[in-house]
């Protein structure tokens, strides 16, 4: 997962907007992968390599998060 966001940062040449930091689990693990964008403190699970593209267009790039994959605030 982490190789797909390096992936695409590059891609995109995002270095001056995006960074990307490995960690380990965030709280939710059973569910897949996590990703947790800052500064919104927006958390997203069960992300794949083929949602990438979406958050960066969507979210990192056009500010707004992709609702279906939204941890519920009961996770986060």
């Amino acid at each position: 997962m982490l190789q797909a966001f390096w992936g695409e940062l590059q891609k995109r040449q995002a270095f001056e907007k995006v960074a990307i930091t490995y960690s380990g689990c965030l709280g939710p693990c059973e569910q897949g992968s996590n990703v947790l964008v800052y500064p919104e403190g927006v958390l997203y699970r069960g992300v794949t390599p083929a949602d990438v593209d979406e958050i960066f267009t969507s979210h990192l790039e056009g500010g707004t998060p992709v609702a279906r994959l939204l941890a519920p605030a009961t996770v986060w």
